[in-house]
């Protein structure tokens, strides 16, 4: 460990240099002390190694007020910087505190003041009489003192102080609202000040300082350098150039490298800037190149100018592990598939998004158990160009019964798999095999190596726009980005679109150390969103990022359209989109759909965005601005997910007791045990279940009229959750996707499991698994299916199997097996339910057989096969959806476990209701619950030619075919937990 040497000669450095001295010996403090009194002072310089200057941080750290935030993930160097929550008041005999200060010696660690614009600068304290400076340092030099800010270049006096922000400030700002504004002078250049270290403090009318605190710039710096011309490596004939948006940066190099083996540079070239845009030009053959950026500059975590090593935030290519950003040309023929030019006139139709069905998929778990595919590309891109494979033949049995798309889970560059695949370790398969399928061993063996392994979920973002290099063949160079292009061809050709699920809201990394840390070492405290302290905001998981921000914005609506013109890609399925601002949604979406073939190569039109609307952290309820919520994307077209006839058909929710049942899963007909309340408290939870999933499947939407269990006709935004929120949301049917089951927790056939009797005959479960599934087939609005919910897939009941390996996430396209029973799920995210989760795993009878799967294989493809036999499951407007879909067996005589749903078309040249579909005039689907037959009598559906759908006439499901219709009394007879469907054909 190397030596640092602190001293002072000139005016004292830091105010972390005083600290550090207070930590050493009586005489060091003595000698800081008089250092801030009289900044010419000359300090005995004092040796002190790395690692004891990191443990006097760690002590340090006893000093500082509690923060906003429990838990703070902070990258940072030697500089002091505290790294997690503190306490007030010293608690080690190893200190002698200081007198106390007139303000904290840490105040610069915090960023409470927001410069907002130009000429404003917020702050939450009042001037009074006193003064207000704002302070710069392009050294980093500033410290706190008892008189105030020190070690200043720039010292500039504000004015104000007593009035509130303007308005176009607090509709940006939203969070700082009550703030006060403090004025910068007018002719002052600011554009200089803000490659320093700045700061700012108050003084009381008797000269006292009473508060200081650093800044954060992204308001400002959006006024003065948002910027709308070229960032990344830019190819022309003859040159190539770089640009690179840096506005606080003091210096920026690019380090070519040759190629990715070579430990120096090829040349080492100075950007030059230009309003914040930094940019450098090279000769041609630099090409296939790799190069990093050395950025200079000021960073907020460790108050110092540091020296980042960083790849190019507009990357298109890397090495492996994005060590370098390789210099790669997107346009060059050579990285393009034979026949990938005419793609988009190649692609499968899609007439109307509310045609749209959605299969989510994780790229490793295809292929990586499949030994259909040729061994070198299990796991990875080329598998999808496995045309006769397992996992090709299922995907293309889906297609042909009716799904549309395939959501693959993150494809982008992450970390938590190494790109270099003999450097993964694995475990024994025949080992884990012979284990029993209750032990704990089998996920002690996975998680001991799950951070050294192929797998990954991947929402853990680096970089944005590279393919992630652990899926292609080889992790340097061009070749992730030609084996992409081949699986997305691949897949159009299998008739599948493609949807990217991109995570725009968080980053995996931040600080100026972090080897995957990127857009914070660039701008650093802009890309994250901060909250009042000047912290790093992690409600998202780690690392929020900002689109509020201008570049943050731009860089996202870039990225989208790489993926949708680069590489071809259908649709977008953003994660946590709710972290996301509406405007930048809307943006997202416009941008995309004015795509054309002619200029684009791509049909913008065709290309559908959904996310996941949750409303919580520091942007709920607008916090930050309109937030791409549920609520807020009403009447935008942008999809979001409807939890809601999730948790109203299987019970509570992801957060609650695993026992609670819904109404697929027992509650009222077949108790499991758990306390639900009683007998009345039980029977008010269903009929509000049943509420919820009606409005669910008429496409959540919130101007539905239905009639409700209380016989009352209300609105689907009248039907409220169990927290007085509304049901329904959405005002066309394409913002719904309505689902059961997700890579997110347990799988369907693992909640269902949890959820019943345990006593229960395996095919019961299985006939559970159907009716929710067909719940969602047959709904309104956009159906969303997790991979192997259609074969009964198991993950041993992990509720979050993002990091547990292939053994947790096997997918099996033989039908031999669903993977339940392969162990009790590893134990950091399970542990609290193995009680519950081993005596099943331990009984043979919850396992099924190759016939259950093979059932629920064709039971699925027979639902998707009934979806689009009729454009009345699909319609394409809320007004066509209240004037064709009405909902039976409603009221407080309702039949319990039993929702009756028809669709109604009109008749050619009849006034009324026109004509849409030219085979049924009428439908009805009964979804039976009950673990006994029922019975159903509507005289409204009397005198109607219904029958048995024809796909359930000639279904493998023999079950099914019990179900019967009495024309002259209008009673349906429909089997134990079963969905069926009658159909009045035009042709009589």
């Amino acid at each position: 460990m190397s030596d640092i040497l602190l001293s002072s000669s000139t005016p004292a450095s830091s105010s972390l240099l005083s600290r550090y001295y207070y930590a050493l010996s009586p005489s060091a403090a003595a000698a800081a002390a008089t250092a801030t009194a009289a900044t010419t002072t000359t300090i005995t310089p004092v040796l002190i190694s790395t690692r004891r200057l990191l443990g006097i941080s760690a002590i340090l750290n006893k000093f500082r007020t509690p923060r906003s935030r429990p838990t703070l993930l902070r990258c940072s160097s030697y500089s002091g910087m505290p790294l997690e929550e503190g306490h007030e008041g010293p608690t080690s005999s190893l200190l002698s505190p200081p007198p106390p200060p007139q303000v904290q010696l840490d105040s610069l660690s915090y960023s409470r003041a927001f410069w907002v614009s130009k000429s404003i600068i917020a702050w939450n304290v009042e001037a009074g009489c006193g003064l207000c400076y704002l302070y710069g340092s392009r050294t980093a030099d500033l410290f706190v003192a008892d008189n105030g800010v020190q070690g200043y270049d720039v010292k500039i006096k504000l004015e104000g102080g007593d009035v509130g922000l303007p308005q176009y400030v607090i509709e940006k700002f939203p969070h700082i609202q009550d703030y006060k504004a403090f004025s910068v002078p007018p002719d002052l250049n600011v554009e200089s000040l803000f490659k320093c270290q700045l700061a700012i403090a108050i003084f009381s009318s008797d000269g006292m300082c009473t508060s200081a605190t650093s800044l954060q710039l992204p308001g400002v710096l959006d006024e003065l350098f948002s910027y709308n011309g070229p960032l990344g490596a830019v190819f022309s004939s003859e040159a190539v150039s770089l640009y690179l948006w840096a506005p606080t940066a003091q210096a920026v190099h690019a380090l070519i490298y040759k190629d990715v083996s070579l430990s120096d540079p090829l040349e080492i070239i100075r950007l030059k800037e230009l309003n914040g845009v930094w940019s450098a030009q090279g000769p041609r053959d630099w090409e296939g190149c790799y190069y990093v950026y050395e950025v200079c500059v000021y960073h907020p975590s460790t108050l110092q100018i540091e020296k980042c090593i960083v790849n190019d935030p507009y990357a298109r290519g890397l090495s492996a592990d994005g060590l370098r950003t390789l210099l790669v040309n997107l346009d060059s023929d050579i990285l393009k598939p034979e026949g990938w030019d005419n793609l988009a006139d190649e692609k499968p139709h899609v007439l109307s998004f509310a045609d749209i069905s959605i299969y989510e998929l994780h790229v490793r778990d295809f292929s990586a158990n499949d030994y259909t595919v040729h061994p070198d590309f299990r796991g990875g891109y080329l598998a999808f160009t496995e045309k006769d494979s397992a996992g090709m033949l299922h995907l293309k049995r889906l297609s042909s019964a009716g799904i549309t798309h395939l959501h693959l889970l993150p494809t982008f560059q992450f970390a938590g798999v190494d790109d270099e695949k003999h450097k993964w370790k694995n475990v024994d398969t025949q080992l884990l095999k012979s284990l029993p399928p209750d032990s704990d061993q089998q996920q002690a063996l996975i998680t001991a190596i799950q951070d050294e392994d192929g797998y990954n979920w991947g929402y853990n973002p680096v970089l944005w726009g590279v393919p992630k290099g652990s899926y292609a063949s080889d992790a340097n160079g061009p070749c992730r980005i030609f084996e992409f292009r081949k699986m997305v061809q691949a897949l159009n050709h299998a008739g599948l679109r493609v949807v990217l699920d991109v995570v725009y809201n968080h980053l995996h990394a931040s600080g100026p150390l972090d080897k995957n840390s990127v857009l914070d070492k660039i701008v650093p405290g802009y890309y994250l969103r901060r909250n009042t302290d000047g912290f790093i905001e992690h409600s998202t998981c780690t690392n929020n990022t900002a689109s509020e921000h201008c570049m943050v914005e731009r860089l996202i609506l870039d990225d989208l359209l790489c993926w949708a013109a680069q590489y071809k890609v259908d649709g977008f399925r953003f994660d946590l989109m709710g972290h996301i601002m509406k405007h930048t949604m809307v943006k997202a979406k416009s941008m995309l759909q004015s795509l054309s073939k002619d200029k684009n190569g791509v049909d913008g039109s065709s290309i559908y965005i959904y996310g996941e609307g949750w409303d919580f952290g520091e942007v709920a309820k607008n916090g930050r601005g309109v937030n791409a919520s549920q609520f807020n994307l009403s009447g935008t077209g942008i999809g979001s997910f409807n939890d809601r006839i999730r948790d109203a058909s299987l019970g509570g929710s992801p957060f609650g007791h695993p026992l609670q049942q819904g109404f697929v899963t027992g509650l009222l007909l077949e108790p499991n045990g758990h306390d639900h309340g009683d007998k009345a408290a039980v029977e008010h939870m269903l009929a509000v279940s049943k509420d919820h999933i009606q409005v669910g499947m008429a496409a959540n939407l919130r101007d539905f009229v239905l009639n409700s269990f209380r016989g009352q006709e209300v609105k689907g935004s009248e039907v409220l959750t169990h927290d007085g929120v509304p049901v329904a949301y959405a005002l066309c049917p394409t913002e719904t996707i309505n689902y059961v089951s997700a890579h997110d927790n347990e799988t369907l056939f693992d909640i269902v499991s949890l959820k019943t009797l345990m006593d229960i005959p395996s095919e019961d479960r299985c006939r559970m698994n159907h009716l929710a599934t067909s719940m969602v087939a047959l709904s309104q609005g956009i159906p969303f299916f997790h991979a192997g919910d259609e074969m009964l897939r198991s993950k041993s009941v992990d509720r979050d199997s993002y990091n547990s390996g292939d053994w947790f996430n096997r997918l099996d396209f033989s039908y031999n097996s669903n993977n339940w029973g392969v162990g009790l799920p590893p134990r950091e995210k399970n542990e609290r339910n193995w009680p519950l989760i081993q005596p099943r795993l331990a009984d043979s009878h919850f396992k099924p057989q190759k016939s259950h799967i093979v059932a629920a294989v064709e039971n699925f493809l027979s639902f998707l096969q009934i979806r689009y036999s009729s454009p009345l499951f699909r319609l394409k407007t809320a007004n066509a959806i209240q004037e064709r879909v009405k909902f039976h067996n409603t009221g407080p005589s309702w039949i319990p476990g039993v929702i009756v749903m028809s669709m109604e078309d009109g008749y050619e040249g009849v006034p009324g209701l026109t004509q849409i579909d030219d085979r049924y005039s009428f439908i009805v689907v009964i979804f039976n619950a009950c673990p006994t037959d029922i019975s159903f009598t509507s005289p409204i559906l009397r005198a109607r030619t219904l029958q048995l759908h024809p796909v359930q006439m000639k279904s493998m499901d023999e079950i099914v075919k019990k179900s019967m219709y009495d024309a002259s009394s209008g009673c349906f007879k429909v089997p134990a937990r079963t969905t069926t469907v009658f159909v009045e054909a035009r042709d009589g």
